[in-house]
């Protein structure tokens, strides 16, 4: 059975928590009757194979369920890499058969919440909780557990999973069962949770890798490399509408702003403009100094005419975020002074690249290479001569439909003949360079 769509789920998590995907394949997901030993053989084998985390897990917990241990509400936690979140998380419960897959953000580390959840003790200390909810001073210790007792619960333990990776992953169960865990059951428990810990730590690992590439990278990009593609020369010709933006007066910005006024403004600008090309399906390449490169590839959109328009909405977008950033900048921006307007001058032009790895043995960059990039480039710099913040070639224009001012033919250095360029008409341009 799919994955239910995240809209469906009546759990309700809170603000730093998102939903990912859930699985309902419930009990049908295990075999009907299971052991340890069958669960630790599959372990050793089977699951192996299984390249989903959230399917992993799921099978895991019904066969526990299977092999007779009264486990009734579980979870995983795991720590990762990634500039905005702190982790990821798994929420199963025997009584509606889901399992969620979910993400936290950063903002969850400083919550009350979290300090006062077990898993606080477990992921930051280390520490393993075991608390019967019988025990009125326990809950009165962790909220939770008033909330685990309401559902009918009668023990609740938190362990750390030590796997020998640097990041502090944590399981959590709970049982209904009267007395709790049996002291077999337990032992069972974390025998097998130290052997799944094996499993965490390679898929996460892996998902860290995919964090960090997509990160540095770009999503199609960091997948590209993290499928193989690491080798020079290697990588594929594509089709694409290229795009190429630089920001105005920034030589000025770093001759006369410290260090760090000018890292903050360039981190607002590139939120602005990158946000844009992701919002609209592009993918950015790389930050050169002020300049950004980026690409709407034809084959990840329905057609040539799709990228372009998408293309033109990302930059329009972008130009548009740039003139709301000038006149309400946010409050990281407030103590530096003479730094406004910020301008950005931007380049669309449609041609064949080569997709792929450059450089030396020892250190690669994956990037586009080839006439088109360089004519883009070239067109960007008439962006401040021709008064146009947003320049596009005949090969773009003609592929939209939008009403666009013939700017004619210009000369650029390096190519023999003239290349024609638009713009959109002027009451569309938010500003002029």
């Amino acid at each position: 059975m799919p994955p239910a769509p995240p809209d469906a789920a009546p759990r309700v998590y809170p603000p730093w928590v998102s939903l990912i995907q859930r699985s309902v394949k419930g009990a049908a997901s295990a075999p009907h009757s299971s052991s340890v030993a069958e669960i630790e053989s599959w372990l050793l084998g089977e699951a192996l194979g299984i390249e989903d985390l959230l399917p992993l897990i799921e099978s895991f917990l019904w066969r526990l369920v299977a092999a007779g241990l009264p486990l009734d509400r579980a979870s995983l936690h795991v720590g990762t890499l990634h500039p905005q979140l702190f982790g990821f998380a798994w929420n199963w419960n025997r009584s509606d058969g889901f399992c969620d897959e979910v993400k936290v953000a950063e903002a969850a580390v400083g919550s009350e919440a979290y300090r006062r959840n077990p898993l606080f003790r477990v992921i930051e200390h280390g520490e393993t909780v075991r608390a019967d909810l019988r025990d009125a001073e326990t809950c009165a210790r962790f909220p939770l557990m008033a909330e685990l007792v309401e559902q009918g619960m009668t023990e609740y333990v938190a362990l750390p999973l030590h796997a020998g990776g640097a990041y502090h992953n944590a399981a959590t169960a709970a049982t209904r069962q009267a007395g709790g865990f049996t002291a077999t059951q337990f032992d069972d428990l974390s025998r097998l949770l130290r052997l799944f810990a094996l499993h965490v730590e390679r898929h996460i690992a892996l998902r860290i890798s995919g964090n960090v590439l997509a990160t540095y990278l770009g999503a199609e990009a960091g997948g590209r490399v993290l499928r193989g593609s690491i080798k020079r020369g290697s990588g594929a010709p594509i089709s694409a509408i290229i795009w190429i933006s630089d920001l105005r007066g920034f030589t000025d910005l770093s001759d006369r702003l410290p260090g760090p006024a000018v890292i903050a403004l360039l981190n607002a600008y590139f939120e602005r403009l990158a946000g844009a090309v992701l919002a609209e399906g592009g993918q950015v390449l790389k930050f050169v100094g002020d300049g950004l490169l980026a690409v709407f590839p034809y084959a990840a959109f329905a057609d040539e005419r799709a990228a372009a328009r998408a293309a033109l909405a990302a930059a329009q977008q972008a130009l548009a975020a740039l003139e709301a950033l000038n006149v309400d900048p946010p409050e990281e921006l407030s103590g530096i002074e003479g730094w406004r307007p910020l301008r950005s001058g931007i380049a669309l032009h449609a041609g064949d690249v080569f997709f792929g790895n450059v450089g030396a043995p020892e250190r690669l960059d994956f990037t586009v290479i080839g006439q088109a990039v360089n004519l883009a480039s070239r067109v960007e710099t008439l962006t401040k001569s021709l008064g146009h913040p947003l320049l596009m070639t005949e090969q773009v224009a003609r592929c939209l439909t939008e009403p666009l001012d013939d700017l004619g033919l210009h000369a650029l250095r390096g190519l023999a003949a003239p290349v024609r360029l638009y713009s959109p008409v002027s009451r569309n341009d938010p500003s002029s360079v």
